[in-house]
């Protein structure tokens, strides 16, 4: 979504550009070969400025590199010593973070210009890389997103994967003393999550409570899913950015839970301000879901603060280019 909405609002300011899209397998004995790989390519004399984005997109060489970091490989980095480690911590393991940091390290040094989508991804590159970035929210690359009501049920957006904690939400639900629902959308990108959910659902009869959308639902069908919900549920761990779910909901003025190790939506979604803070705990959360559900008034005030609070962060295309090209 960075990449897409950036290459069409340079075209908007009358630049003329190209997309590179590599294929990176994210599986750690493979990736040496591959970062190699990527480091060879010669694209200097067909390009006056290269924005780089994505990991490990940065280790491409340019005169005028600017990088747009939006996070590391996580399992050489925050993710060490974690249960989302996918790494191992062993002889041959140890050798490829150190390989995956040295080449980080001697790219990110390259650059002309170092820019981070988050406070929190500006703190890493601080303290894993010792390299100082300036801090560059990506707005929504179209922000058809608007508020027709604040219905009975939590919308949680997002691909489906074990840091983002579609679980604890669904666990949150059996806690809950008042009607209201969740919606989880997003593809499931492992059979054994897919199971793992269901079983929750199944084993807690959450049936009539919880629905899961196994897909990656349209834009169309996300922004009026956003419109009538009560408000949005996004409780990663130690997310890299804001999150797009935080912004699309603040855009619908609709308000956020999050938890308080949830990283960078802790940069946008203040506690009773714009949404709720919790604990990473079930029982916390369905006391703040019960809390929107039994006051819609609260859930409109604190919904509209979060539309304030994203307009006074000036994140928009045009600050965005001006600050990666100047």
């Amino acid at each position: 979504m960075m990449v897409d909405g950036l290459n069409e609002q340079l075209k908007e300011f009358g630049h003329q550009t190209e997309v590179l899209k590599i294929p990176f397998l994210s599986c750690y004995p493979a990736m040496p070969a591959q970062m190699k790989a990527i480091r060879s390519f010669r694209i200097s004399d067909k390009f006056d400025k290269l924005i780089a984005v994505r990991t490990p997109s940065y280790l491409i060489k340019h005169p005028e590199k600017v990088i747009w970091f939006i996070h590391h490989h996580r399992g050489a980095y925050d993710f060490l010593g974690t249960e989302y480690q996918d790494i191992p911590d062993t002889k041959s393991g140890r050798n490829i973070r150190s390989q995956i940091i040295e080449e980080d390290n001697k790219a990110l040094r390259e650059a002309e210009k170092i820019f981070a989508n988050s406070r929190e991804v500006q703190n890493r590159l601080k303290t894993f890389n010792h390299i100082d970035a300036e801090v560059l929210y990506p707005p929504l690359a179209n922000n058809q997103f608007y508020c027709q009501e604040y219905g009975d049920f939590l919308f949680y957006p997002s691909r489906v994967v074990h840091h983002k904690r579609q679980h604890l939400a669904i666990e949150a639900m059996k806690y809950t003393k008042s009607n209201v629902k969740l919606l989880i959308a997003g593809q499931i990108e492992k059979k054994e999550m897919a199971a793992f959910l269901e079983k929750i659902i199944k084993v807690n009869g959450l049936f009539h409570k919880v629905m899961l959308i196994n897909k990656w639902i349209s834009e169309g069908e996300k922004v009026s899913f956003m419109a009538k919900a009560l408000a949005c549920v996004y409780i990663p761990f130690v997310e890299d950015s804001y999150g797009y779910p935080t912004l699309e909901a603040f855009s619908a003025k609709k308000p956020v839970i999050t938890c308080m190790d949830s990283g960078g939506t802790l940069e946008l979604v203040q506690d009773n301000e714009t949404g709720f803070i919790s604990a990473p705990d079930p029982r916390e959360l369905a006391n703040c879901f019960d809390q929107l559900y039994f006051d819609k008034k609260l859930a409109k005030r604190l919904g509209e603060a979060g539309y304030e609070k994203m307009k006074s962060m000036n994140i928009s295309w045009e600050y965005v280019i001006r600050r990666l090209l100047h």
